[in-house]
C-alpha cells in the first residue's frame, strides 16, 4: 500500500472499556473514522482497524461551487486488540506488513501527567510511563521517532490507584470538555497529516 500513513488509537478491547478515560485513542479514532467513512471492520495481527482515504479542507474560495478539497491522504485507522500493555504486537507488524517508517505513524493516547482535558502533540521521545507507547518503542527496538497525540486526564484524585482511575467512565460534568477535547484532537491529527508534527504543534499546543 504505497504511501500510507498510521493512526493508531491506544486503548483496551471490549464494550466494558469503551468509554474509560484509558480508551481516549479509541475513541478518537472512532470519530476520524465516521468523519472520513472507513469501515473499521478488519483484522490483522492483534488489531482491528479500517483503511480509506482523508481529505484536506482548505479555505472555501467563493469562486469555486465545489468548495475548497485539496489533496488527500490514505491511512490506516488502527486499534490495537492485545490490551493497552500489549500494543506494540499489533502497531509494529501492521508497520512492517505496509511498509510504513515512524515518520508516517501517529499514536493517540491519554497522559496521566498532562492536565485534564489538554492536548499536546510531541515529535517523539519517550514513553512517559505509558505502557502502550512503552510496548511500541520496545517493538520497534528502541526507536522513539513516531508522532503522539497525547490527551491529559490529570492525575487521580487523593489516593486513588491511578490503574483504577484511568479504568474509569468519564463523569457526565467531565464528558462536556472531553468531547471537545476528542473533536480538537482528530482535527489536528488531520492535520499533522497534511502539514506535519511541527506545524500540528504550533497550532494545537497552544
Amino acid at each position: 500500500m504505497a504511501d500510507v500513513k498510521i493512526i493508531v488509537g491506544l486503548g483496551n478491547p471490549g464494550p466494558q472499556y469503551a468509554r474509560n478515560r484509558h480508551n481516549l485513542g479509541f475513541q478518537v479514532i472512532d470519530i476520524l473514522a465516521r468523519r472520513h467513512n472507513i469501515d473499521l471492520s478488519r483484522s490483522q495481527n492483534k488489531a482491528r482497524f479500517g483503511d480509506g482515504f482523508i481529505s484536506q479542507r482548505r479555505t472555501p474560495d467563493p469562486g469555486n461551487p465545489f468548495g475548497g478539497l485539496a489533496e488527500r491522504q490514505k491511512v490506516l485507522l488502527v486499534k490495537p486488540i492485545t490490551y493497552m500493555n500489549n500494543s506494540g504486537e499489533a502497531v509494529v507488524p501492521l508497520m512492517r506488513y505496509y511498509d510504513v517508517t515512524v515518520e508516517n505513524l501517529l499514536v493517540i493516547h491519554d497522559d496521566l501527567d498532562l492536565a485534564s482535558a489538554q492536548l499536546r502533540l510531541r515529535p517523539g521521545g519517550g514513553s512517559g510511563g505509558q505502557n502502550g507507547i512503552k510496548s511500541i518503542i520496545r517493538l520497534l527496538g528502541g526507536e522513539q521517532g513516531f508522532a503522539r497525540a497525547r490527551m491529559g486526564i490529570g492525575r487521580p484524585p487523593g489516593r486513588m490507584n491511578p490503574a483504577d482511575y484511568v479504568l474509569q467512565n468519564f463523569s457526565a460534568d467531565e464528558e462536556n470538555e472531553f468531547g471537545l477535547l476528542r473533536e480538537t484532537a482528530a482535527d489536528a491529527v488531520e492535520y499533522w497529516l497534511f502539514e506535519g508534527v511541527q506545524a500540528a504543534m504550533n497550532k494545537f499546543n497552544g
